[in-house]
């Protein structure tokens, strides 16, 4: 499974957890969503900068 579903799961285990009443699951899973949501737009921003530089320097 990549990086993105991974957020995803944790971002609707948060809403779950949040819709339950268990704040602190909400919380710890949403912080965890976040980290890897920003994992997944910093590794896709330098790719697509990788990708630039590859087809200018060709």
């Amino acid at each position: 499974m990549d990086l993105l579903t991974w957020a995803i799961i944790f971002a609707v285990i948060a809403i779950v957890a949040g819709l339950f009443g268990f704040t602190g699951i909400a919380s710890g899973a949403a912080s965890i969503a976040r980290i890897l949501f920003f994992i997944v737009v910093v590794v896709f921003v330098l790719l697509l900068v990788f990708s630039f530089l590859g087809a200018i320097v060709i």
